[in-house]
């Protein structure tokens, strides 16, 4: 595997972990289906995943791309990696206009947009897509990829998936981009992606996608998805 990481890593975050539902452009990732009908993913598709879209992340200006946060377990996780490479992290809900009103205080003109739920997070894709710049981000089994060029397939929901492949994708962009010279000069740490023990950004949940339904496993989530 490209990222140099043991399957069982990916398999003790749940990072394989998909819903009940695969969209039509998902399925080529699906290992297999699991008795309880939740699909499972091909771990060396996402790490193979991962790395290359670290390798296409690293061919821009870091300080131009967007980091869309919006679930809970993806707050700390964009927040370590905008330290890390100098992004810019929008996290809770996104506002309309952020990308294409230059009237607006927080207005920022990306030449990448990173989302962490492509569901969630699809106007910020909307507005990315009208401004023609690259799309990358992070998505599940259920969801639709209509706004996005590239992705890495994963459990977009997890506790510990969402921390773990930030974690991988920040070491595998610091070292395309030059940043460090091999995996030993990556001194984040795992944790440093994870949600603490505050619920700190609870607060800054969008409306609709609270503690409850963040806090959801996929193997928890409803068997539903988008149209693609």
């Amino acid at each position: 595997m490209d990222a140099n990481v043991p399957h069982e890593k990916y398999l003790e975050a749940g990072v394989h972990i998909g819903t009940r539902v695969s969209s039509k452009h998902m399925r080529k990732f699906v290992y297999k289906y699991r008795k309880d009908k939740l699909v499972m993913l091909n771990v060396d598709l996402i790490d193979k995943r991962i790395h290359d879209m670290a390798k296409m992340v690293a061919k821009y200006d870091l300080s131009k791309m967007a980091i869309i946060a919006s679930r809970v377990y993806a707050v700390p996780a964009a927040r370590k990696l905008s330290e890390l490479t100098g992004a810019h992290a929008f996290v809770g809900r996104f506002v309309p206009g952020t990308f294409t009103n230059p009237a607006r205080k927080d207005f920022f003109e990306p030449e990448i947009v990173f989302v962490c739920d492509p569901r969630v997070e699809r106007q910020a894709l909307i507005e990315a897509t009208e401004l023609g710049v690259l799309t990358v981000g992070l998505a599940d089994t259920d969801n639709s990829l209509r706004y996005l060029d590239y992705f890495i397939p994963c459990n977009n929901k997890g506790k510990k998936s969402v921390p773990f492949v930030f974690y991988l994708f920040a070491r595998e962009l610091m070292k395309a981009k030059g940043l460090i010279s091999s995996e030993e000069e990556f001194t984040a740490k795992l944790e440093d992606f994870e949600l603490g023990g505050i619920r700190e950004a609870s607060a800054e949940a969008p409306e609709g996608e609270e503690d409850e339904a963040d806090a959801m496993t996929n193997a928890e989530a409803p068997a539903t998805a988008e149209s693609d």
